[in-house]
Protein backbone atom coordinates (compact mmCIF):
# COMPACT_ATOMS: atom_id res chain seq x y z
CA UNK A 1 0.00 0.00 0.00
CA UNK A 2 2.78 2.43 0.93
CA UNK A 3 4.54 1.76 -2.40
CA UNK A 4 1.34 2.76 -4.21
CA UNK A 5 1.23 6.03 -2.26
CA UNK A 6 4.90 6.66 -3.14
CA UNK A 7 4.25 6.10 -6.84
CA UNK A 8 1.32 8.54 -6.76
CA UNK A 9 2.81 11.19 -4.46
CA UNK A 10 6.59 10.91 -4.68
CA UNK A 11 7.04 14.65 -4.07
CA UNK A 12 4.90 14.64 -0.95
CA UNK A 13 7.11 15.41 2.06
CA UNK A 14 4.76 13.56 4.42
CA UNK A 15 4.98 10.39 2.32
CA UNK A 16 8.77 10.61 2.37
CA UNK A 17 8.77 10.97 6.13
CA UNK A 18 6.50 7.93 6.53
CA UNK A 19 8.75 5.85 4.22
CA UNK A 20 11.88 6.83 6.15
CA UNK A 21 10.28 6.13 9.53
CA UNK A 22 8.81 2.79 8.44
CA UNK A 23 12.08 1.71 6.82
CA UNK A 24 14.14 2.72 9.83
CA UNK A 25 11.84 0.78 12.17
CA UNK A 26 12.04 -2.31 9.94
CA UNK A 27 15.82 -1.97 9.52
CA UNK A 28 16.33 -2.01 13.29
CA UNK A 29 13.79 -4.77 13.87
CA UNK A 30 15.30 -7.30 11.44
CA UNK A 31 19.03 -6.80 12.11
CA UNK A 32 20.53 -10.21 12.87
CA UNK A 33 17.17 -11.83 13.75
CA UNK A 34 16.43 -14.62 11.28
CA UNK A 35 12.72 -14.95 12.03
CA UNK A 36 12.12 -11.21 11.67
CA UNK A 37 14.12 -11.20 8.44
CA UNK A 38 11.99 -13.99 7.00
CA UNK A 39 8.76 -12.19 7.86
CA UNK A 40 9.95 -8.81 6.62
CA UNK A 41 11.29 -10.21 3.35
CA UNK A 42 7.72 -10.69 2.18
CA UNK A 43 7.71 -6.89 1.71
CA UNK A 44 10.81 -6.87 -0.52
CA UNK A 45 8.75 -6.18 -3.70
CA UNK A 46 7.29 -3.07 -2.03
CA UNK A 47 10.77 -1.84 -1.09
CA UNK A 48 11.95 -2.48 -4.63
CA UNK A 49 9.06 -0.46 -6.07
CA UNK A 50 9.87 2.37 -3.67
CA UNK A 51 13.50 2.33 -4.78
CA UNK A 52 12.43 2.31 -8.41
CA UNK A 53 10.19 5.36 -7.91
CA UNK A 54 12.69 7.46 -5.99
CA UNK A 55 15.67 6.55 -8.18
CA UNK A 56 13.99 7.74 -11.40
CA UNK A 57 15.79 10.55 -13.18
CA UNK A 58 13.14 13.11 -12.27
CA UNK A 59 12.97 12.16 -8.60
CA UNK A 60 16.75 11.88 -8.24
CA UNK A 61 17.15 15.56 -9.22
CA UNK A 62 15.72 16.38 -5.80
CA UNK A 63 18.31 15.81 -3.03
CA UNK A 64 15.39 15.27 -0.66
CA UNK A 65 14.95 11.78 -2.14
CA UNK A 66 18.45 10.64 -1.14
CA UNK A 67 17.63 9.98 2.56
CA UNK A 68 14.61 7.93 1.47
CA UNK A 69 16.64 5.79 -0.94
CA UNK A 70 19.42 5.40 1.60
CA UNK A 71 17.07 4.18 4.33
CA UNK A 72 15.34 1.69 1.99
CA UNK A 73 18.70 0.30 0.89
CA UNK A 74 19.82 -0.07 4.51
CA UNK A 75 16.57 -1.89 5.28
CA UNK A 76 17.17 -4.32 2.42
CA UNK A 77 20.71 -4.85 3.66
CA UNK A 78 19.70 -5.66 7.24
CA UNK A 79 16.86 -7.82 5.95
CA UNK A 80 19.24 -10.33 4.34
CA UNK A 81 22.66 -9.92 5.97
CA UNK A 82 23.81 -13.10 7.80
CA UNK A 83 20.86 -14.99 6.28
CA UNK A 84 22.32 -17.06 3.43
CA UNK A 85 19.00 -18.21 2.03
CA UNK A 86 17.58 -14.68 1.85
CA UNK A 87 20.79 -13.24 0.40
CA UNK A 88 20.73 -15.83 -2.37
CA UNK A 89 17.04 -15.20 -3.02
CA UNK A 90 17.49 -11.43 -3.16
CA UNK A 91 20.60 -11.72 -5.34
CA UNK A 92 18.88 -13.92 -7.91
CA UNK A 93 15.93 -11.54 -8.08
CA UNK A 94 18.04 -8.42 -8.62
CA UNK A 95 20.48 -10.03 -11.05
CA UNK A 96 17.60 -11.16 -13.27
CA UNK A 97 15.31 -8.14 -13.21
CA UNK A 98 14.22 -6.65 -16.55
CA UNK A 99 16.78 -4.11 -17.70
CA UNK A 100 14.52 -1.12 -17.10
CA UNK A 101 13.92 -2.23 -13.49
CA UNK A 102 17.58 -2.62 -12.49
CA UNK A 103 17.33 -0.40 -9.43
CA UNK A 104 20.89 -1.05 -8.20
CA UNK A 105 22.24 0.45 -11.42
CA UNK A 106 20.01 3.48 -10.94
CA UNK A 107 21.10 3.98 -7.34
CA UNK A 108 24.79 3.79 -8.31
CA UNK A 109 24.22 6.66 -10.75
CA UNK A 110 22.98 9.00 -8.01
CA UNK A 111 25.24 11.97 -7.14
CA UNK A 112 25.24 11.15 -3.44
CA UNK A 113 28.25 9.23 -2.05
CA UNK A 114 26.51 8.42 1.21
CA UNK A 115 23.70 6.61 -0.61
CA UNK A 116 26.19 4.79 -2.83
CA UNK A 117 28.09 3.71 0.29
CA UNK A 118 24.91 2.16 1.74
CA UNK A 119 24.34 0.18 -1.45
CA UNK A 120 27.97 -0.96 -1.60
CA UNK A 121 27.69 -2.34 1.93
CA UNK A 122 24.75 -4.45 0.74
CA UNK A 123 26.59 -5.61 -2.40
CA UNK A 124 29.75 -6.56 -0.51
CA UNK A 125 27.78 -8.45 2.14
CA UNK A 126 25.99 -10.43 -0.56
CA UNK A 127 29.07 -11.57 -2.49
CA UNK A 128 31.42 -12.04 0.45
CA UNK A 129 32.79 -15.58 0.53
CA UNK A 130 30.16 -16.82 -1.94
CA UNK A 131 31.39 -17.88 -5.36
CA UNK A 132 27.90 -18.47 -6.78
CA UNK A 133 26.73 -14.93 -6.09
CA UNK A 134 30.03 -13.53 -7.35
CA UNK A 135 29.51 -15.45 -10.59
CA UNK A 136 26.06 -13.94 -11.05
CA UNK A 137 27.52 -10.47 -10.62
CA UNK A 138 30.08 -10.88 -13.40
CA UNK A 139 28.12 -13.11 -15.80
CA UNK A 140 24.54 -11.82 -15.84
CA UNK A 141 23.53 -8.79 -17.86
CA UNK A 142 22.36 -6.84 -14.81
CA UNK A 143 25.46 -7.85 -12.88
CA UNK A 144 27.78 -6.53 -15.58
CA UNK A 145 25.76 -3.30 -15.73
CA UNK A 146 26.24 -2.91 -11.98
CA UNK A 147 29.99 -3.41 -12.40
CA UNK A 148 30.11 -0.85 -15.22
CA UNK A 149 28.19 1.70 -13.14
CA UNK A 150 30.49 1.07 -10.20
CA UNK A 151 33.64 1.41 -12.32
CA UNK A 152 32.35 4.80 -13.45
CA UNK A 153 31.84 5.85 -9.84
CA UNK A 154 35.27 4.59 -8.79
CA UNK A 155 36.79 7.16 -11.13
CA UNK A 156 34.68 9.93 -9.56
CA UNK A 157 35.44 8.83 -5.98
CA UNK A 158 39.16 8.19 -6.41
CA UNK A 159 40.44 11.55 -5.15
CA UNK A 160 38.01 11.90 -2.27
CA UNK A 161 39.18 12.46 1.29
CA UNK A 162 39.68 9.06 2.88
CA UNK A 163 37.49 9.78 5.91
CA UNK A 164 34.62 11.22 3.84
CA UNK A 165 31.59 9.25 2.64
CA UNK A 166 33.02 9.36 -0.88
CA UNK A 167 36.36 8.00 0.35
CA UNK A 168 34.63 5.21 2.25
CA UNK A 169 32.53 4.41 -0.83
CA UNK A 170 35.71 4.10 -2.88
CA UNK A 171 37.19 1.72 -0.30
CA UNK A 172 34.06 -0.44 -0.36
CA UNK A 173 34.05 -0.42 -4.15
CA UNK A 174 37.68 -1.52 -4.23
CA UNK A 175 36.85 -4.22 -1.66
CA UNK A 176 34.04 -5.49 -3.89
CA UNK A 177 36.34 -5.83 -6.90
CA UNK A 178 39.01 -7.41 -4.70
CA UNK A 179 36.50 -10.08 -3.73
CA UNK A 180 35.82 -10.74 -7.41
CA UNK A 181 39.55 -10.92 -8.17
CA UNK A 182 40.08 -13.22 -5.19
CA UNK A 183 37.28 -15.45 -6.45
CA UNK A 184 39.07 -15.81 -9.79
CA UNK A 185 36.54 -13.75 -11.77
CA UNK A 186 38.89 -11.11 -13.23
CA UNK A 187 39.06 -12.84 -16.67
CA UNK A 188 35.27 -13.25 -16.85
CA UNK A 189 34.57 -9.64 -15.95
CA UNK A 190 37.28 -8.25 -18.24
CA UNK A 191 35.89 -10.28 -21.13
CA UNK A 192 32.30 -9.23 -20.45
CA UNK A 193 33.31 -5.56 -20.47
CA UNK A 194 34.74 -5.88 -23.97
CA UNK A 195 33.02 -4.12 -26.87
CA UNK A 196 33.13 -5.75 -30.30
CA UNK A 197 35.49 -3.98 -32.66
CA UNK A 198 37.35 -2.10 -29.89
CA UNK A 199 40.85 -3.03 -28.76
CA UNK A 200 40.18 -1.55 -25.29
CA UNK A 201 37.38 0.39 -23.61
CA UNK A 202 37.55 2.75 -20.60
CA UNK A 203 35.86 0.34 -18.19
CA UNK A 204 38.46 -2.33 -18.98
CA UNK A 205 41.23 0.17 -18.30
CA UNK A 206 39.73 1.09 -14.92
CA UNK A 207 39.42 -2.61 -14.08
CA UNK A 208 43.10 -3.12 -15.00
CA UNK A 209 44.06 -0.29 -12.65
CA UNK A 210 42.20 -2.00 -9.81
CA UNK A 211 43.72 -5.37 -10.72
CA UNK A 212 47.22 -3.87 -10.82
CA UNK A 213 46.69 -2.47 -7.32
CA UNK A 214 45.29 -5.79 -6.11
CA UNK A 215 48.26 -7.78 -7.44
CA UNK A 216 50.65 -5.54 -5.53
CA UNK A 217 48.94 -6.45 -2.25
CA UNK A 218 50.29 -10.04 -2.14
CA UNK A 219 47.20 -12.00 -3.23
CA UNK A 220 46.94 -15.78 -3.19
CA UNK A 221 49.20 -17.34 -5.82
CA UNK A 222 46.50 -19.87 -6.69
CA UNK A 223 44.89 -17.08 -8.74
CA UNK A 224 47.89 -16.53 -11.00
CA UNK A 225 47.31 -19.45 -13.35
CA UNK A 226 43.76 -18.24 -14.02
CA UNK A 227 44.80 -14.64 -14.68
CA UNK A 228 47.83 -15.45 -16.86
CA UNK A 229 45.94 -16.43 -20.08
CA UNK A 230 43.84 -13.25 -19.92
CA UNK A 231 46.89 -11.03 -19.43
CA UNK A 232 48.85 -12.80 -22.17
CA UNK A 233 46.02 -12.47 -24.70
CA UNK A 234 45.52 -8.84 -23.73
CA UNK A 235 49.27 -8.13 -24.06
CA UNK A 236 49.40 -9.64 -27.54
CA UNK A 237 46.33 -7.73 -28.69
CA UNK A 238 47.42 -4.35 -27.29
CA UNK A 239 51.07 -4.63 -28.38
CA UNK A 240 50.10 -5.74 -31.89
CA UNK A 241 47.63 -2.87 -32.22
CA UNK A 242 50.10 -0.32 -30.85
CA UNK A 243 52.93 -1.53 -33.10
CA UNK A 244 50.69 -1.32 -36.16
CA UNK A 245 49.45 2.19 -35.33
CA UNK A 246 52.97 3.49 -34.67
CA UNK A 247 54.37 1.82 -37.78
CA UNK A 248 51.81 3.65 -39.88
CA UNK A 249 53.31 6.93 -38.65
CA UNK A 250 56.98 5.95 -38.69
CA UNK A 251 56.76 4.63 -42.26
CA UNK A 252 54.56 7.47 -43.50
CA UNK A 253 55.87 10.23 -45.79
CA UNK A 254 52.83 12.42 -45.17
CA UNK A 255 53.46 15.00 -42.44
CA UNK A 256 49.78 15.95 -42.34
CA UNK A 257 49.09 12.62 -40.66
CA UNK A 258 50.41 14.08 -37.43
CA UNK A 259 50.26 17.86 -37.79
CA UNK A 260 47.46 20.27 -37.04
CA UNK A 261 47.16 23.56 -38.93
CA UNK A 262 48.71 25.38 -35.99
CA UNK A 263 51.76 23.13 -35.99
CA UNK A 264 50.88 21.08 -32.89
CA UNK A 265 51.40 17.38 -33.42
CA UNK A 266 48.27 15.27 -33.27
CA UNK A 267 47.90 11.60 -32.47
CA UNK A 268 47.99 9.33 -35.58
CA UNK A 269 45.29 7.18 -34.02
CA UNK A 270 43.02 8.46 -31.23
CA UNK A 271 42.88 4.97 -29.72
CA UNK A 272 46.67 4.57 -29.55
CA UNK A 273 47.22 6.49 -26.27
CA UNK A 274 44.41 4.51 -24.64
CA UNK A 275 45.85 1.22 -25.90
CA UNK A 276 49.29 2.17 -24.58
CA UNK A 277 47.88 3.19 -21.21
CA UNK A 278 46.20 -0.21 -20.91
CA UNK A 279 49.38 -1.94 -22.11
CA UNK A 280 51.36 -0.32 -19.28
CA UNK A 281 48.83 -1.72 -16.78
CA UNK A 282 48.88 -5.20 -18.33
CA UNK A 283 52.69 -5.17 -18.29
CA UNK A 284 52.73 -4.17 -14.63
CA UNK A 285 50.26 -6.96 -13.79
CA UNK A 286 52.43 -9.53 -15.58
CA UNK A 287 55.52 -8.24 -13.80
CA UNK A 288 53.83 -8.42 -10.38
CA UNK A 289 52.66 -12.00 -10.98
CA UNK A 290 56.05 -13.20 -12.22
CA UNK A 291 57.98 -11.65 -9.34
CA UNK A 292 55.51 -12.91 -6.72
CA UNK A 293 55.60 -16.40 -8.23
CA UNK A 294 59.40 -16.45 -8.37
CA UNK A 295 59.62 -15.66 -4.67
CA UNK A 296 58.06 -19.03 -3.78
CA UNK A 297 58.33 -21.24 -6.87
CA UNK A 298 61.48 -19.99 -8.55
CA UNK A 299 61.02 -19.78 -12.31
CA UNK A 300 58.39 -22.51 -12.35
CA UNK A 301 54.70 -21.93 -11.75
CA UNK A 302 53.34 -19.42 -14.27
CA UNK A 303 56.75 -18.40 -15.66
CA UNK A 304 56.66 -20.84 -18.60
CA UNK A 305 53.24 -19.48 -19.60
CA UNK A 306 54.56 -15.95 -19.93
CA UNK A 307 57.80 -17.04 -21.60
CA UNK A 308 56.53 -19.62 -24.06
CA UNK A 309 53.04 -18.46 -25.08
CA UNK A 310 52.98 -17.66 -28.79
CA UNK A 311 50.78 -15.10 -30.51
CA UNK A 312 48.91 -15.63 -33.77
CA UNK A 313 51.98 -14.09 -35.45
CA UNK A 314 54.18 -16.89 -34.11
CA UNK A 315 56.12 -14.71 -31.66
CA UNK A 316 56.53 -14.82 -27.89
CA UNK A 317 55.94 -11.88 -25.55
CA UNK A 318 59.63 -10.93 -25.53
CA UNK A 319 59.71 -10.60 -29.33
CA UNK A 320 56.54 -8.50 -29.41
CA UNK A 321 58.04 -6.27 -26.73
CA UNK A 322 61.29 -5.77 -28.64
CA UNK A 323 59.40 -4.81 -31.80
CA UNK A 324 57.28 -2.27 -29.95
CA UNK A 325 60.30 -0.77 -28.19
CA UNK A 326 62.10 -0.38 -31.52
CA UNK A 327 59.15 1.53 -32.92
CA UNK A 328 58.76 3.60 -29.76
CA UNK A 329 62.40 4.64 -29.95
CA UNK A 330 61.54 6.38 -33.22
CA UNK A 331 57.99 7.47 -32.45
CA UNK A 332 58.43 8.60 -28.85
CA UNK A 333 61.57 10.72 -28.35
CA UNK A 334 62.99 10.81 -24.86
CA UNK A 335 62.40 13.95 -22.82
CA UNK A 336 65.26 15.79 -21.17
CA UNK A 337 64.87 19.05 -19.26
CA UNK A 338 61.26 19.17 -20.39
CA UNK A 339 62.02 19.02 -24.10
CA UNK A 340 61.98 16.09 -26.55
CA UNK A 341 65.41 15.01 -27.76
CA UNK A 342 65.40 14.10 -31.44
CA UNK A 343 68.05 12.00 -33.09
CA UNK A 344 70.01 13.34 -36.08
CA UNK A 345 68.43 12.55 -39.44
CA UNK A 346 64.97 11.83 -38.06
CA UNK A 347 62.01 13.35 -39.87
CA UNK A 348 60.27 15.98 -37.80
CA UNK A 349 56.80 14.49 -38.28
CA UNK A 350 57.97 11.24 -36.75
CA UNK A 351 58.45 13.00 -33.41
CA UNK A 352 54.75 12.75 -33.08
CA UNK A 353 51.94 13.66 -30.81
CA UNK A 354 53.50 11.81 -27.93
CA UNK A 355 56.16 14.49 -27.73
CA UNK A 356 53.53 17.20 -27.27
CA UNK A 357 50.97 15.20 -25.29
CA UNK A 358 52.35 12.24 -23.33
CA UNK A 359 48.94 11.07 -22.08
CA UNK A 360 48.87 7.28 -22.22
CA UNK A 361 52.58 6.90 -22.96
CA UNK A 362 53.97 7.54 -19.47
CA UNK A 363 56.18 4.69 -18.16
CA UNK A 364 55.62 2.66 -21.33
CA UNK A 365 59.25 2.20 -22.35
CA UNK A 366 60.39 1.65 -18.78
CA UNK A 367 57.87 -1.08 -18.03
CA UNK A 368 58.45 -2.86 -21.34
CA UNK A 369 62.21 -2.84 -20.76
CA UNK A 370 61.67 -4.16 -17.24
CA UNK A 371 59.46 -6.96 -18.57
CA UNK A 372 62.15 -8.07 -21.02
CA UNK A 373 64.68 -8.13 -18.19
CA UNK A 374 62.45 -10.44 -16.18
CA UNK A 375 61.58 -12.72 -19.09
CA UNK A 376 65.20 -13.27 -20.16
CA UNK A 377 66.64 -13.71 -16.68
CA UNK A 378 68.37 -17.09 -16.58
CA UNK A 379 66.67 -18.31 -19.77
CA UNK A 380 69.01 -18.83 -22.70
CA UNK A 381 66.21 -19.53 -25.17
CA UNK A 382 64.62 -16.13 -24.52
CA UNK A 383 68.05 -14.48 -24.56
CA UNK A 384 68.71 -16.00 -27.99
CA UNK A 385 65.30 -15.00 -29.34
CA UNK A 386 65.92 -11.40 -28.31
CA UNK A 387 69.34 -11.42 -30.01
CA UNK A 388 67.90 -12.91 -33.18
CA UNK A 389 65.33 -10.11 -33.48
CA UNK A 390 68.07 -7.51 -32.91
CA UNK A 391 66.76 -6.75 -29.43
CA UNK A 392 70.16 -6.17 -27.83
CA UNK A 393 70.74 -2.91 -29.71
CA UNK A 394 67.17 -1.85 -28.85
CA UNK A 395 67.86 -2.32 -25.14
CA UNK A 396 71.20 -0.51 -25.43
CA UNK A 397 69.36 2.46 -26.95
CA UNK A 398 67.20 2.56 -23.82
CA UNK A 399 70.21 3.23 -21.56
CA UNK A 400 69.31 6.93 -21.45
CA UNK A 401 67.60 9.40 -19.16
CA UNK A 402 63.97 10.02 -20.07
CA UNK A 403 61.76 12.16 -17.84
CA UNK A 404 58.71 10.39 -19.21
CA UNK A 405 60.14 7.05 -18.04
CA UNK A 406 61.76 7.39 -14.59
CA UNK A 407 64.62 4.92 -14.03
CA UNK A 408 64.52 3.79 -17.66
CA UNK A 409 68.32 3.79 -17.85
CA UNK A 410 68.68 1.71 -14.69
CA UNK A 411 66.14 -0.87 -15.85
CA UNK A 412 67.80 -1.02 -19.28
CA UNK A 413 71.23 -1.65 -17.72
CA UNK A 414 69.83 -4.44 -15.55
CA UNK A 415 68.03 -5.93 -18.55
CA UNK A 416 71.23 -5.81 -20.57
CA UNK A 417 72.99 -7.63 -17.75
CA UNK A 418 70.34 -10.37 -17.80
CA UNK A 419 70.65 -10.66 -21.58
CA UNK A 420 74.43 -11.13 -21.44
CA UNK A 421 74.68 -13.32 -18.36
CA UNK A 422 75.92 -16.76 -19.38
CA UNK A 423 75.35 -16.09 -23.07
CA UNK A 424 78.55 -15.75 -25.10
CA UNK A 425 76.71 -15.07 -28.37
CA UNK A 426 74.97 -12.08 -26.83
CA UNK A 427 78.23 -10.88 -25.30
CA UNK A 428 79.87 -11.07 -28.73
CA UNK A 429 77.14 -8.86 -30.18
CA UNK A 430 77.84 -6.16 -27.60
CA UNK A 431 81.60 -6.40 -28.15
CA UNK A 432 81.07 -5.93 -31.88
CA UNK A 433 79.16 -2.67 -31.43
CA UNK A 434 81.44 0.35 -31.69
CA UNK A 435 80.52 3.75 -30.29
CA UNK A 436 79.80 6.28 -33.02
CA UNK A 437 82.19 9.19 -33.35
CA UNK A 438 81.10 12.77 -32.82
CA UNK A 439 82.55 15.79 -34.53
Amino acid sequence: MLADKVAACQDDELIRTVVISTSRFTRNLVAGVAENQENAFENEPELRRTLYTYSSWTASQDPGTFPVIRMVVQTLSNMVTTNENLMTCLWKIYMNLPEEQAVFVRVLSLPDPRTILSLLVLLVNCIYDNSARQALLVRTRNGVRICIALLDRMTDLHDAEESSDAGKAFDYGYHLFSLLFGGGFAPDLFGNLKVDGEVIVPHQTILLKLLDSYLQSSPSETLFSGMAPMLIACFFELSTYSSGAIRNVVDSDQPDVVHRDNGIHMAPDPILPKACEALVLVTQCITSIMLASEATHGQGGVWPLFRQSVSSHGRVIAEHTVELLRLLDTFLPRVNFGRPVTQPGRKEHQCSAAAADPTGFLYLKRDLVRLIGILCHGDKEIQDRIRQCDGISVIMNMCVIDERNPYLREHAILTLHNLLEGNKDNQAVVHSIQPSETN
